[in-house]
């Protein structure tokens, strides 16, 4: 290789470039995702060190009393060993990997992709974007579907950074807010917040935030210094989605 190639594909002229291809673009956390990989050779033969797919969503996180939001990859998986790719030349690689049961919904404000990348040495390394959906998992669906049925109207969704308790686990929990607009709790809350933290493919603990509507003096105090919230844990398995909706309606009764 000629020292003018060699400085061309360290600035990333004449690089390689690579193209993921899925066999789907929407999936439940926990499914398989499957495509392949293509590599295309650029004008000066390459060593790649390794082909990466990772999955990425954003989140938001305050410091100093700002928003800030930040991406984050949820996984990162590797699809191969070193190899390299001559001038012009095309590799194929098949890969296939369960999404993370983390993987936020792509609902409201969230968006997830996949970001694929080759490990280049002393040179740009060439990337590839690829959007996908994510639909609710049982137990979300379910929370969802309870809420709407007793009333609460869904507001927001978006990821914000994990309690601490969590960040052990994950950097991020998505969030579900949602506000009383008709039935037993109109009026009687400014708002509820549900967030499903997976404990694996048959059970989840649910964190529910009820922020209790101000009511007199007493309670504007309350609101003033956070005491007018409250917050619930479950631990849900599949065999509890059934009676999901009578479970919510007895723990909102108990805060309202």
């Amino acid at each position: 290789m000629s020292i003018f190639h060699k400085v061309l594909a360290s600035v990333g002229v004449g690089n390689a470039k690579v193209d993921t291809k899925l066999n789907n673009s929407t999936f439940v956390a926990g499914e398989m995702i499957s495509g392949v990989t293509e590599v295309v050779g650029g004008n000066v033969s390459q060593s790649v060190d390794s082909i990466y797919i990772k999955v990425y969503t954003t989140y938001e996180r305050e410091a100093n009393d700002k928003k800030y939001t930040d991406s984050v990859a949820v996984s990162s998986f590797k699809l191969n060993e070193p190899f390299s790719i001559e001038k012009d030349e095309k590799k194929v690689f098949p890969f296939s990997f369960n999404l993370p049961l983390i993987t936020p919904v792509t609902m409201g404000k969230t968006r997830v992709w996949l970001q694929t990348g080759l490990d280049i040495k002393n040179a740009v390394d060439p990337g590839d974007k690829d959007m996908i959906e994510v639909r609710p998992n049982a137990f979300i669906q379910a929370g969802l579907t309870a809420a709407q049925n007793l009333g609460l109207k869904l507001r927001k969704v978006d990821c914000e950074e994990a309690p601490r308790a969590y960040k052990g686990l994950t950097k991020f929990v998505q969030e579900f807010e949602f506000v009383p607009a008709s039935g037993p709790f109109r009026g009687k809350f400014d708002e509820v917040e549900l967030t499903f933290i997976p404990k694996g493919l048959d059970q989840v603990e649910l964190l529910i935030q009820v922020d209790r509507k101000v009511r007199g003096l007493s309670s504007l105090f309350s609101e003033a210094l956070n005491m007018d919230e409250s917050f619930i844990r479950l631990i849900l398995t599949k065999a509890d989605l059934a009676t999901l909706e009578s479970r919510l309606h007895q723990e909102f009764t108990r805060y309202s």
